[in-house]
């Protein structure tokens, strides 16, 4: 009946997802947890059966709880795990990115973005950018809008990309046009065009990109900019580095046709000096160039993180719902084993062990399980974060022992808590009557 009920559940949460293989995928990973977590239970119980001999007979007494046949074992780890390595992973990865916008993104990020610049107002802007206090350094590139509107002349509505570059397709796309490769990029395949290009127009395609198009050197895009059609060949690819969010286009063109097209410049300000320095410029700036907008990236930062504080807060509300849950299945474990622990307590009072040392056997037994139950969780979520991190997100990855710690102590003490709620109700059963029954 629960096997059924599992496979009702988990047919219930692909069919009903608006992304069916994303649930499918979870369902898999919520399956592999528990394997994972099964499987650490089996082992701790195996580590304590071929534990040394301690000279201390309430740790031997509690090794041996762990082990034996009836321990609350399986039940604690894959109660507590599930909603422990949920935390974790939510915990690492928040912190990770949090850091890195806070922290990091500020001392590599320009100050603003100056957009909808005319070619005839981006001299006198920089004259006057360049000559005010705090600047310490001025990037100025052309900009147009044009639509992909086919590849080696598939149309755009005709071609079969993968799913992570669909957005590329979708309405127009910034692109530019330079003498030389810009700065955060390096050439993966292909070769730069020389500065005094003059021929037919090639292009230069994100590596992401062209990987997700399916795009070879030699092949041909065609772009349409305000209604004409221009077919590049694509000389070279690049990965490019959006970390340092400078400027920076998937699409890059030599110089020639583009060069003569209306367009606009970006440009991007670096600045030292605080909040109030580069107020007074963006004051300065929307004063003497009124059509000019300004982006300031420290309030974009600051709005991400909110975000992103948002969305950590509602994930950690659902591990917060996931741990309950497991808590209350831990608290039915400990209740199915109260007759057990109540016996077991008899017997050791019969045999002389007062109240306090028997006590002592539960707490070392219940605080071994919690922490072994919290490292196994911390290295599942550990994991699961570098993988989000590095892999999904290609981002630096930190490891945070503060957030790992926490969830590590916190476990334990969750685990004695309970543990000695039903314990502290067996020692206090009446001895005569367990031993008449048994």
């Amino acid at each position: 009946a629960t096997g059924g009920a599992l496979f009702v559940l988990a047919g219930l949460a692909v069919a009903l997802a608006e992304e069916r293989l994303f649930a499918l995928w979870f369902v898999a990973g919520a399956a592999g947890v528990f394997v994972v977590l099964w499987g650490a239970a089996r082992g701790i119980m195996a580590l304590a059966a071929r534990a040394p001999r301690v000279r201390s007979p309430e740790l031997r007494l509690a090794l041996a709880n762990i082990h034996r046949p009836g321990a609350p074992t399986p039940a604690v780890v894959l109660s507590l795990g599930l909603g422990l390595t949920l935390l974790v992973t939510v915990s690492l990865i928040n912190g990770n990115l949090t850091g890195e916008i806070t922290r990091d993104l500020p001392d590599r990020a320009p100050a603003f973005f100056f957009v909808d610049i005319q070619p005839d107002q981006i001299d006198a802007l920089e004259t006057l950018v360049t000559s005010s206090d705090g600047v310490t350094g001025f990037n100025r590139v052309p900009m147009l809008r044009g639509k992909i509107a086919a590849v080696n002349g598939v149309s755009s509505e005709e071609l079969t990309v993968a799913q992570d570059a669909q957005w590329a397709l979708r309405g127009d796309r910034g692109i530019t046009y330079s003498q030389t490769l810009p700065e955060g990029s390096s050439i993966v395949r292909g070769a730069w065009w020389a500065e005094d290009y003059a021929g037919p127009p090639l292009v230069s395609f994100g590596e992401d990109l062209a990987q997700g198009f399916g795009i070879d050197i030699g092949d041909t895009i065609t772009v349409n900019v305000l209604g004409r059609e221009i077919t590049a060949e694509v000389a070279n690819t690049r990965q490019i580095d959006w970390t340092n969010l400078g400027i920076n286009f998937v699409l890059v063109f030599s110089p020639g046709l583009l060069s003569s097209a209306p367009h606009t410049v970006l440009a991007t300000v670096e600045m030292g000096g605080g909040a109030a320095t580069e107020e007074a410029l963006e004051r300065e700036v929307t004063s003497q160039f009124p059509n000019i907008t300004s982006v300031r990236v420290r309030e974009a930062l600051e709005a991400v993180n909110s975000l992103l504080e948002n969305f950590a807060m509602a994930v950690r509300a659902t591990g917060g719902v996931t741990l309950a849950a497991g808590i209350l299945v831990l608290a039915g474990a400990m209740a199915a084993g109260f007759r057990s622990r109540v016996r077991d307590a008899v017997v050791l009072k019969v045999l002389g062990a007062t109240r306090g040392r028997i006590l002592g056997i539960y707490v070392r037994e219940y605080a071994a399980l919690g922490l072994a139950t919290a490292l196994v969780a911390a290295l599942a979520g550990t994991a699961a974060a570098w993988v989000v991190i590095t892999v999904v997100m290609e981002m630096p990855w930190r490891f945070l022992p503060g957030t790992v710690a926490l969830t590590v102590v916190a476990a334990a003490l969750v685990t004695v808590a309970l543990g000695l709620l039903g314990t502290w109700r067996a020692l206090s059963v009446p001895s005569a009557p367990v031993l008449r029954v048994d």
